[in-house]
């Protein structure tokens, strides 16, 4: 009873507080923001003016891609940093072409399954040296510059060596993530958090407003805009990761580091009402997304009302299909056999929808439900887009901070299985899955959009309540990520334990009571979560006008900006 008069308070005082707008959806927090040179599109208002100064300067796409990124290690190191790995898909005007790009980290070649098994171990913990794996981030800036960068490496990262050095007051959202968790890094007395991460290294968090600086960081990014991506991952910064992982007990060594390189990959499609929706193939779950747009392309949603319990129910069986593939065959493609044309084809949606009754089904998905990201995309005056992902995992990462070098090591190991035979089992020198995921949507061969929605488990959940917003329900770009969002969470995830093997629900406000209520005669559990709807930006072209759409999260601190 107490859980059903709170949904009805939840819905009565959505309904109560909804801003009155002129024009565009009741839900929309603001207009879309529409440029002819050059648009950007960050969660962080100062790392979009990073990437904006660098449009001006006349860098690419690319360039103010890397630059914002560069700075949001700084800005957000709840979400990301050079400990990390990132992916991107980008759109080339010159050549016509969309490029992918997998920039993830390999686990330590001297780590062995059997190391677990003998620690009677059987998860990969989430925090400490075991989980880390070598990070991509540095090597895929360097990578994407090689191949589309117009302006020098210095000039891309110098704002975020001023930043760095000078200080930045902090945002409500971000001292917010970092008061819960860098007090669990220091209680769990990992090195070198404090001096890094609090005021002036003297174990004060940062608080909203607060002048935050980063000089350890400040250092590292000078000596690899001067020596290049070698400089991180065969000169002095990588002896100094080597050496302090070994301290702690790890494995990850300096040949894992200086053996790493970022993989160029062709991304991946299926058409959706005649758009073109692009991913890139595993490692990551991009094609998750692909999967459930197969399976709901076979439902008329022009008969079928946004926010409706048919809307929601069909939304979700598609999902669970979608993520009992992914739990079963998604993994490093170097190590595993991933049908991903048979996955992603019309015919395998056609199998899978069939399956959808009127009512919940039971399901079996292992699933992770642990985020915090970064996501960016950039565009310029030439035509070039890129949509742009990175990420530590788990908020901050392993909280393994390698002495004076101002960042945080990433703990994405801890996605491998210890159980043998499975797609994604432990192997030394392989990709872990990984949630992060870049889209991309073309329309007769020409770049529509680049858009992504950062989360964990609920990315391609949203990658596909995004696409469904614009072309099922006529959306324009910022309605289509302010209005209210529907995720779904496995019986095995302690987020959303679930008694009766069908998982939970979990809408955010702004969905009627009546539309619960028949979710609930479905026989759908329905809940409501805090924080995890995921944050989005994205960039959209009208080719027949000449200009950019941006449009970034109303739920973080997101702004895009154009000129």
């Amino acid at each position: 009873m107490k859980s059903l008069i709170t949904i009805i308070l939840i819905s009565l005082s959505t309904m109560a507080f909804t801003q009155d707008r002129l024009t565009g959806k009741n839900f929309a927090t603001r207009a879309e923001v529409i440029a002819k040179n050059g648009m950007v599109a960050t969660s962080q208002p100062l790392a979009t003016q990073v990437g904006l100064d660098i449009l001006k300067k006349g860098g690419s796409a690319v360039d103010a891609a890397i630059a914002a990124n560069a700075a949001l290690g700084l800005m957000e190191p709840t979400g990301c940093g050079m400990g990390g790995d990132l992916f991107a898909i980008v759109w080339d005007a010159k050549t016509q072409k969309l490029y992918g790009l997998n920039a993830s980290g390999r686990s330590p070649k001297s780590l062995r399954l059997d190391y677990f098994k003998e620690k009677g171990m059987e998860k990969i913990p989430s925090h400490g040296p075991l989980p880390v794996s070598v990070p991509g981030a540095v090597d895929g800036w360097f990578e994407l510059h090689q191949k589309f960068g117009k302006l020098s490496m210095k000039e891309n990262l110098a704002p975020a060596i001023q930043y760095a050095k000078e200080g930045f007051p902090l945002t409500q959202y971000i001292a917010a993530l970092m008061g819960n968790s860098i007090p669990f890094y220091l209680r769990k007395g990992f090195p070198n958090v404090e001096e890094t991460y609090t005021i002036g290294g003297k174990g004060q968090i940062p608080q909203k407003g607060d002048v935050f600086k980063n000089e350890f960081l400040a250092a590292t990014l000078t000596k690899i805009a001067a020596g290049g991506r070698d400089a991180f991952y065969k000169g002095d910064i990588a002896h100094t990761i080597a050496n302090f992982i070994k301290s702690q007990g790890g494995f990850l060594s300096y040949d894992d580091l200086a053996s790493h390189r970022s993989e160029w990959v062709e991304p991946v499609s299926t058409n959706y009402r005649g758009y073109d929706v692009w991913e890139l193939p595993p490692n990551g779950q991009g094609i998750t997304a692909l999967q459930m747009l197969n399976i709901l392309e076979q439902y008329d949603f022009s008969n079928i009302p946004f926010g409706s319990d048919q809307h929601i129910h069909y939304f979700v069986e598609a999902k669970k299909l979608a993520f009992e593939d992914r739990a079963k065959y998604y993994a490093d493609m170097d190590f595993a056999d991933v049908n991903v044309d048979h996955l992603i084809s019309k015919e395998y949606g056609k199998e899978r929808q069939a399956l959808i009754t009127e009512r919940a089904a039971q399901y079996d998905a292992g699933e992770i439900s642990a985020g915090e990201t970064i996501y960016l995309t950039t565009a310029d005056k030439e035509g070039n887009m890129v949509s742009f992902i990175q990420s530590n995992y788990r908020g901050m990462g392993s909280g393994m901070v390698p002495p004076q070098l101002g960042f945080m090591l990433q703990d994405r190991g801890e996605l491998f299985s210890l159980i043998e035979g499975q797609a994604n089992t432990y192997e030394p020198g392989k990709r872990p899955f990984h949630t992060i995921i870049p889209a991309f949507v073309t329309k007769d061969d020409k770049p529509y959009m680049s858009f992504g929605v950062m989360g964990g488990d609920f990315q391609p959940m949203g990658h596909c309540q995004i696409v469904m917003n614009m072309i099922d329900y006529g959306m324009n770009l910022q309605e289509a990520g302010d209005a209210p969002r529907i995720d779904h969470t496995g019986s095995s995830t302690p987020m959303g334990k679930s008694a009766n093997g069908k998982g939970k629900i979990r809408l955010e406000s702004g969905f009627d009571y009546e539309t619960i209520r028949q979710l609930m005669v479905r026989g759908h559990e329905v809940g409501f979560g805090l924080g995890i709807y995921g944050g989005y930006q994205a960039i959209m072209y009208d080719a027949e006008r000449g200009v950019y759409f941006g449009a970034s999260e109303s739920r973080k601190d997101g702004q895009a900006a154009g000129y």
